[in-house]
């Protein structure tokens, strides 16, 4: 059996200033392509069962860049919907809501269309992404290129945690991490790993 490899996108102007960003389409910093090409060798000449990307041009682009060919966008794979709270920072939240924290309280509705989602809504998405993925583990590795806040709701489901679980793994831009398996339970073989230098 395969392994889940979780590729958070390079930085962005947003990840950077820490603004909620999901549906707001930025491209990468920079810096944040320079995070993407340097996975490149952690991938070149691999073959993967599958790779899925967010459909986001950051996660695409990562993706891209790092040499991972035959992506497929999973709608899936979007980043949480921040609702009304798209663009602002936790410090700007804190001025009127001081003991506000995501993962316990969610976030208020946004403009049609948007209108913000829970951690377990997050959850019935990255369950979908883990029943994708868990039918092509058979055959190898599978990546997944995609956010911050999507891919720790997706690391606590694959480890049987319910989704709120997923504040525990805070996740750097253009990273790579690792999901394995210990006598046939999941568990966490890397974490925020770089390629070496």
């Amino acid at each position: 059996m395969g392994d889940l490899l979780l590729v958070r996108h390079g930085e962005t102007e947003w990840s950077r200033s820490g603004r909620h960003t999901s549906r707001t389409d930025l491209p990468l910093t920079e810096h944040g392509e320079e995070q993407a090409k340097s996975l490149a060798p952690l991938f070149a000449g691999r073959p993967f069962a599958l790779v899925l990307t967010s459909p986001l041009a950051r996660a695409m682009r990562t993706a891209e860049l790092a040499g991972l060919t035959g992506a497929v966008t999973d709608p899936d794979l979007h980043e949480w919907d921040y609702g009304a709270y798209e663009g602002v920072t936790t410090v700007d939240i804190h001025r009127t809501r001081p003991d506000w924290y995501l993962w316990n309280d969610g976030v208020p509705p946004g403009p049609d269309g948007h209108p913000g989602e829970s951690p377990a809504e997050v959850g019935e998405r990255a369950d979908r992404v883990l029943a994708r993925a868990e039918k092509a583990l058979d055959d190898g590795d599978v990546v997944l290129v995609a956010h911050s806040h999507l891919l720790r709701v997706l690391t606590a489901r694959r480890l049987d945690l319910p989704a709120e679980d997923g504040r525990l793994f805070k996740l750097e831009t253009g990273t790579v991490s690792r999901l394995s398996t210990e006598h046939g339970r999941p568990v966490i073989a890397g974490w925020n790993s770089l390629p070496p230098r």
